[in-house]
């Protein structure tokens, strides 16, 4: 199904929790949702036990997305939903049905008393792989966290959404990430957060030990590279407010720390062509693992 939104269930609770913010993103952009499940066949001997026989594992399976479907329908009578069962392994059905997709979610699960994801072998094979942006929702995502509390301080869906943050290495931002980051923040009527963390260069350390400081100089540097790369995104969506900040530390803990007030966090991930290994990143992959905002991976070359 072309331009639509793809999410992988299993059943699981983060699961479900992606297809609710598939189901919310689709509202917002007029996409039908697809809820793929992918189940691989049962062993032999395993199909000839009566519990746990092949029409057993097959009611199941068809149970999952049947169920998922229905209560999206109730809860967003406007959103077209469709599911797709698959056979195989549940990282290669994914990838296979989002090459026509807009979008992929996934769920993952939040690690145990802290803030952040437990992302598992299928989804970190899906990201590492995907050529399209994909979406990682925790467990315990609600649609109050996208956007700020209410006067009070009550959690609230009636507010405005919390801004989209946007990680960006200038030196080789790409199109393709930017412009989804600020269209999804159109789409929520919010600012995009634009972030920039980079580490001071051995040379200035160097300077610093000759009693000249240039630390300044560079930050100016940083700030003014921030400001002209975001100079044609800003003419593009005029509608769309942007905050920039450029410091000197981690990138991903800069990330990490604007994901508690975001409801969107984009990173991009470069496409590698080495068929070896899993390569998603190491600022993405400690976003991955540590963000509180659901996190959008945008490939690109």
């Amino acid at each position: 199904m072309p331009g639509s939104i793809v999410v992988g269930l299993d059943g699981s609770a983060e699961s479900h929790a992606a297809a609710e913010w598939a189901a919310r993103e689709a509202e917002l952009q007029g996409l039908p949702v697809r809820l793929v499940h992918a189940w691989e066949p049962v062993p032999g001997p395993m199909a000839q036990a009566p519990l746990f026989g092949v029409e057993t594992h097959q009611h199941w399976t068809e149970r999952i997305p049947r169920e998922a479907a229905e209560g999206i329908r109730a809860r967003h009578p406007g959103v077209e939903v469709a599911t797709e069962q698959s056979t195989g392994t549940p990282a290669d059905a994914l990838l296979l049905a989002s090459r026509d997709a807009d979008l992929l979610a996934l769920g993952s699960r939040a690690l145990s008393g802290i803030g952040g994801y437990l992302v598992g072998s299928v989804g970190q094979s899906v990201i590492a792989r995907a050529l399209v942006p994909t979406v990682l929702v925790r467990a315990e995502e609600q649609v109050t966290d996208e956007h700020i509390r209410d006067p009070v301080g009550i959690p609230s869906a009636a507010t405005a959404f919390r801004p989209v943050a946007l990680g960006l290495d200038i030196r080789s931002a790409d199109d393709t990430v930017v412009d989804f980051a600020f269209h999804e923040a159109e789409l929520r009527g919010t600012a995009v957060h634009a972030l920039n963390g980079w580490d001071l260069p051995a040379f200035c350390v160097h300077s610093l030990s000759a009693g000249v400081d240039l630390r300044d100089e560079i930050a100016r540097e940083k700030r003014a590279g921030l400001t002209e790369t975001l100079r044609p995104w800003r003419q593009k969506y005029p509608d769309v407010e942007v905050v920039e900040a450029s410091r000197p530390g981690s990138p991903s803990d800069l990330l990490v720390e604007a994901s508690h007030d975001a409801s969107l966090l984009v990173v991009g991930r470069r496409v590698r062509h080495n068929p070896f290994g899993i390569h998603i990143g190491a600022v993405t992959h400690a976003v991955l693992h540590h963000a509180e905002a659901p996190v959008a991976v945008v490939s690109h070359e």
